[in-house]
C-alpha cells in the first residue's frame, strides 16, 4: 500500500501516464482604444481548424513556465513588443468547455493586456478590430473567443467603476477630456464633466505643460498620481 512507502519511493513508482492530461493554453486579449472605440488585437488562423478565421493570439503553456510567463511570452511573440513589464496584465477567466476546441481537450486561461494605442507598431495597428463589431451576430470568431472578448469587455466595464484601469489606455501625459472619454468608452455611457473631474481630482496632477487641440484654446496636460504600496 502507498502508506507503507516513503514519499521518495512512492514518487519513483508513480505512473503519471495512467491519467489523461488535458492541454493548457493561454489566450490573450490585447485591448486598446483607437478613434474613440474600444479595439482588440486579432490574428487570422493559418491552419485548421477555423482556417482563415479571426482568433485571439494564444500559446500552449510549456512545462517549465507559469501561466503569467506564458501570457507575457504570447504578448512578445505575437506583437514583437519587448517591454511587456510596462503593460497592464490581468488574468481574466478559465474557459474549460469540453468541446471548445475540436482538436483535443484544451483548457484555456484568458489574460487581458491593456496598451495605449500610441505604443503599438503600425503592423499591430492594422490587426485591430472594433470590439462591438466583433461581438455582433454576423461576425464569425474561432473557438469560444467571442465569449472571451465579451467577458473581457464586461470585466473592464466593472473595474472602471472602482479602479484606475482607464489610465492603462493613456500615454504618460494626457488631457482631462482624453481621460474622461476613456472612462466613457469603458463604461459605455456619458459622464457629467463636473462630477467626473471631482472623482479623478486626487488621481491626477498637472505637468505644467499645455497642448494645442485644433482650433480650441490650449489644454493642460496631466499625469497619473501613482499610488505607492509598501
Amino acid at each position: 500500500m502507498n502508506q507503507d512507502l516513503s514519499e521518495e519511493e512512492f514518487l519513483r513508482r508513480y505512473r503519471s501516464e495512467s491519467y489523461e492530461k488535458p492541454s493548457v493554453a493561454v489566450d490573450l486579449l490585447i485591448f486598446t482604444i483607437k478613434n474613440e472605440k474600444l479595439c482588440i488585437y486579432m490574428t487570422k488562423r493559418q491552419a485548421h481548424p477555423f482556417l482563415g478565421g479571426l482568433c485571439l493570439p494564444g500559446v500552449f503553456v510549456k512545462m517549465d513556465e507559469t501561466l503569467e510567463e506564458a501570457a507575457k511570452r504570447c504578448f512578445i511573440e505575437k506583437t514583437g513588443f519587448r517591454k511587456e513589464s510596462e503593460i497592464y496584465f490581468e488574468q481574466l477567466y478559465t474557459f474549460s468547455g469540453i468541446h471548445r476546441d475540436p482538436r483535443m481537450r484544451i483548457i484555456s486561461v484568458a489574460y487581458i493586456a491593456l496598451v495605449p494605442f500610441e505604443r503599438l507598431l503600425q503592423s499591430e495597428k492594422e490587426q485591430l478590430y472594433v470590439v462591438e463589431e466583433l461581438l455582433s451576430e454576423d461576425v464569425k470568431v474561432a473557438f469560444d473567443h467571442k465569449d472571451m472578448i465579451a467577458y473581457g469587455k464586461e470585466r473592464m466595464k466593472n473595474k472602471a467603476e472602482y479602479s484606475r484601469i482607464a489610465f492603462a489606455f493613456l500615454p504618460e501625459t494626457f488631457t482631462l477630456p482624453q481621460l474622461q472619454k476613456t472612462y466613457e468608452i469603458l463604461l459605455d455611457k456619458p459622464l457629467y464633466k463636473a462630477n467626473f473631474r471631482k472623482k479623478v481630482q486626487d488621481m491626477v496632477e498637472e505637468t505644467g505643460e499645455m497642448v494645442l487641440s485644433g482650433a480650441h484654446r490650449p489644454s493642460k496636460l496631466y499625469r497619473e498620481v501613482k499610488v505607492w504600496k509598501n
